[in-house]
């Protein structure tokens, strides 16, 4: 993990690219967590039967919101700013499923740091963050964070 005194040198090291997060196993135990809180039970997702017989790969696929909620966990290792108060998800300004996950694959996040803006007392963070999905050529989506850190 990165430890990053404050914003200002945070912004010193705008295009940095981090190392890779540990990898994480995406489970159809969690797709169908996932589905039970979305109301999102489409077959693609939770009937493991019909996927053997329907899907390529004959297997079930995450979805794509599961795999994208899936980044503050895998960002918190990536760095801190020790004089954070508090640090919040501001949004995004772009974001692109790019290849399924299939369930049982384990993904991890790479990251870019693209900018840093600061204000007084606080700064928006933006993140080009790319998942990707263990022996698989394409990623499963890219993704432009932005995060408010208040110090």
């Amino acid at each position: 993990m990165l430890k990053i005194k404050d914003l200002e040198e945070m912004k010193t090291k705008e295009g940095h690219v981090f190392p890779p997060s540990e990898w994480i196993a995406v489970t159809q135990d969690m797709i169908n967590q996932f589905a039970e809180v979305t109301g999102d039970h489409q077959w693609i997702h939770v009937d493991v039967e019909r996927a053997k017989k329907h899907m390529p790969g004959g297997t079930t696929i995450a979805h794509g919101f599961l795999t994208l909620s899936l980044l503050p966990k895998l960002s918190y290792t990536l760095y801190e700013v020790e004089s954070a108060k508090l640090g919040y998800n501001y949004g995004a300004d772009k974001l692109r499923f790019i290849s399924p996950v299939k369930s049982g694959a384990n993904v991890r996040m790479t990251s870019t740091l693209k900018k840093v803006d600061i204000k007084p007392g606080s700064g928006k963070v933006y993140m080009e963050c790319v998942v990707e999905i263990e022996g698989e050529e394409k990623p499963a989506l890219l993704y432009e964070m932005i995060s408010m850190i208040v110090e």
